[in-house]
C-alpha cells in the first residue's frame, strides 16, 4: 500500500451567501442558484462546468522540513579509511549535517475565511525510512489555482484518521462543502481534483468501485471508498466530489505495485471525516471510545482450534490493567462477537465499533469463553493518543536479534518427543536461568520451544526456538506434560489444530493456530 503524497484543500462552508463569482463559495451550495448547469443524468456529457466551479477551492500544499543526513566515508575499506575517520571526526564537532527536504500534496478550502482540509501524513515530517513521523513539518505553503500563495498554520491534526485542518489568512475565498457519503452507491460517478506528482491542479473522473473497503491499515478508520478515478502520489488530501459538487471523500491512498495509478485508489468517506474536521476546526481533541484490549482476527486456524465459525468475532490477546475491559471482566482468550448490538466481523472490526462509541457510555458486549456465550457490560474509556499507545507497546520489549536461545535442552524427554510428533514442536520447562537468557520477565510462566520441525505448520507460522508458549487451547502449560495432555484432548475431540499463546521476549503475546500432524 502506498500513500498518495500530493495535497489538495477545500474550505468549509462558513455561512457566506453563495454566488457564482470566484470570490465567494463554490460547489454544491451554488448549484441551487444555477439555472440548469448539472442535469441529473447517469452519464454526464462533460465535467467541465462542475470543474470550473470546484477547482478554485482545491489547493496545492507544499512543505519543508530539515532532516539530518549521515556522513559517508568514501574511503571505507581503503588505506585512507583511518585518515578519513580521524579527519571526519573533527567535522562532527560543528554539529550534524542537515539538508532541507520538500514534499507536495493536496487539500481543499472549507470556509471563506481560509480553513483547509488535508491528510495528516501530508503535513507530517518524514523519518529516514520515508514514512510519516509524529512531528509536523517546518513550513506549510498553500497555493490556490490562481497561484496565490499563503503560509499555513496547523489548527489541528488527528493521526488516527489521517486528517488535518490548516488555516490561511484570507477573505472571501472559494470553498466547498461536505456531502453525505452514506448516499453513495457502487457505480456512481465521482471526480477527483489534486496535485499528482507536483504537476498542479489535475482533474480525473471515475466511478465508485467499492464501499467500506478495508486496506489493511487497521484501527478505527480502515473504511474507505474505492474508486478507479486516477489518484497518484501527490493527490493525498485532495477532494473526491459527487456529480452535485459535494465532497464525499478525501483521497488518501493508492494500491500500486509501481507507485503509479492502476485504477485502485482510496478515499476517506465524508461521513467519517466531517465530524473529525469540525472537532479539529474548533481546536478540540478528537475523543474515541477505548476498551483496553489487544485483539487478533479470528482466522481459520484460530477458529478451528476453538471450534468456532471463522470471521465471526476477534480474540483478546491482552487485557490492559485498569481499563474498561478488565473492569467489565473480559479475559485474555475471550472471543468478542458482539458490541452494542453490532456483530464483530472483518468488515465491522472491534476497533472500528469501539472507537465510534462515546466515552463514558455503558455498552453490552457478548463474548465466548470456553464454548459458553457470556454477556458483560463495559463503560467506555477514552482512547489514549497514538504516541501513548506506541510507548506502551514498546515498554519492556526486547529486540528479537538480541535474544539468546536456551543453552540447555531437555535431552530426549518423552513429552518433548510426543509434542514433536503431534504438532512439530518440542518443549522444555521455563526456568529462571532460561528466562534471563531470553530477556523475559521473571513472572512469565510457560514452556520454552527448544526445537521445531522445519516442515511443520508451526514452522510455517513462524514458531522458532526461544519462543515461550504460555498456554495451549487456553489452558496454562507449565510442564511439557501439560502440553501433551491438552493436545491429546484436542485429538480425541477430532480437532485439526490447537491454539498456542506465544510470547517472544517481552512483546505482547499472540495467539497462533497450529495444525495437528496427521
Amino acid at each position: 500500500m502506498r500513500y498518495a503524497y500530493a495535497i489538495t484543500g477545500i474550505l468549509l462552508a462558513g455561512g457566506t451567501a453563495a454566488t457564482l463569482t470566484l470570490q465567494q463559495p463554490v460547489g454544491a451550495q451554488v448549484a441551487q442558484n444555477a439555472p440548469a448547469a448539472m442535469p441529473q443524468v447517469s452519464a454526464p456529457g462533460s465535467f467541465a462546468d462542475l470543474t470550473e466551479r470546484l477547482a478554485p477551492a482545491v489547493v496545492n500544499i507544499s512543505t519543508t522540513q530539515t532532516i539530518e543526513v549521515q556522513r559517508r566515508n568514501p574511503f571505507a575499506g581503503s588505506p585512507f579509511d583511518d585518515f578519513f575517520r580521524q579527519f571526519g571526526q573533527r567535522g562532527r564537532e560543528n554539529g550534524p549535517i542537515t539538508r532541507e527536504a520538500t514534499s507536495l500534496g493536496s487539500g481543499f478550502i472549507i470556509s471563506a475565511d481560509g480553513y483547509v482540509v488535508t491528510n495528516n501524513h501530508v503535513i507530517s515530517a518524514r523519518g529516514r525510512n520515508g514514512q510519516p513521523g509524529t512531528d509536523p513539518v517546518d513550513t506549510i505553503t498553500v497555493t490556490l489555482s490562481d497561484r496565490t500563495e499563503y503560509e499555513a498554520r496547523i489548527v489541528g491534526r488527528d493521526p488516527s484518521s489521517d486528517l488535518a485542518v490548516l488555516k490561511i489568512d484570507g477573505n472571501n475565498l472559494p470553498f466547498v462543502q461536505f456531502g453525505d457519503s452514506d448516499d453513495l452507491r457502487v457505480g456512481d460517478w465521482v471526480l477527483a481534483i489534486g496535485n499528482p506528482f507536483g504537476l498542479g491542479g489535475t482533474v480525473t473522473a471515475g466511478i465508485v468501485s467499492a464501499l467500506q473497503r478495508t486496506i489493511g491499515q487497521g484501527g478505527a478508520y480502515d473504511r474507505y471508498i474505492q474508486t478507479d478515478a486516477s489518484i497518484n502520489q501527490g493527490n493525498s488530501g485532495g477532494p473526491m466530489f459527487d456529480i452535485e459538487g459535494n465532497v464525499v471523500g478525501i483521497n488518501s491512498a493508492i494500491f500500486s505495485p509501481t507507485g503509479g495509478n492502476v485504477g485502485i485508489g482510496f478515499a476517506i468517506p465524508a461521513s467519517e471525516a466531517r465530524p473529525i474536521v469540525e472537532t479539529l476546526q474548533r481546536g478540540e481533541r478528537v475523543q474515541r471510545g477505548y476498551l483496553g484490549v489487544s485483539i487478533q482476527p479470528l482466522g481459520d486456524d484460530i477458529a478451528d482450534s476453538l471450534g468456532l465459525p471463522r470471521n465471526r468475532g476477534e480474540i483478546v490477546a491482552r487485557v490492559e490493567p485498569g481499563e474498561a475491559a478488565e473492569r467489565a471482566g473480559i479475559r485474555q482468550g475471550d472471543v468478542i462477537v458482539s458490541v452494542n448490538g453490532r456483530d464483530v466481523t472483518p468488515d465491522e472490526t472491534l476497533s472500528y465499533i469501539v472507537a465510534n462509541l462515546s466515552v463514558g457510555s455503558r455498552v453490552p458486549i457478548v463474548l465466548i469463553r470456553d464454548g459458553e456465550r457470556i454477556r458483560v457490560t463495559a463503560t467506555m474509556g477514552e482512547r489514549p493518543t497514538d504516541e501513548e499507545l506506541l510507548r506502551r507497546a514498546q515498554e519492556g520489549q526486547e529486540e528479537d536479534e538480541g535474544l539468546e536461545e536456551p543453552t540447555k535442552e531437555d535431552p530426549g524427554s518423552d513429552e518433548s518427543e510426543a509434542t514433536m510428533d503431534a504438532i512439530g514442536i518440542g518443549f522444555q520447562t521455563l526456568t529462571p536461568q532460561i528466562a534471563r537468557q531470553l530477556g523475559i520477565d521473571s513472572g512469565v510462566r510457560g514452556l520454552v520451544v527448544n526445537q521445531v520441525d522445519p516442515s511443520s505448520d508451526a514452522a510455517q507460522k513462524g514458531i522458532r526456538r526461544g519462543d515461550v508458549v504460555l498456554s495451549i487451547n487456553r489452558t496454562a502449560t507449565l510442564e511439557p506434560g501439560d502440553a501433551v495432555r491438552v493436545i491429546s484432548q484436542a485429538q480425541r475431540a477430532d480437532r485439526s489444530s490447537v491454539l498456542l499463546l506465544r510470547q517472544r521476549g517481552n512483546s505482547i503475546p499472540l495467539y497462533i493456530g497450529v495444525d495437528i500432524i496427521e
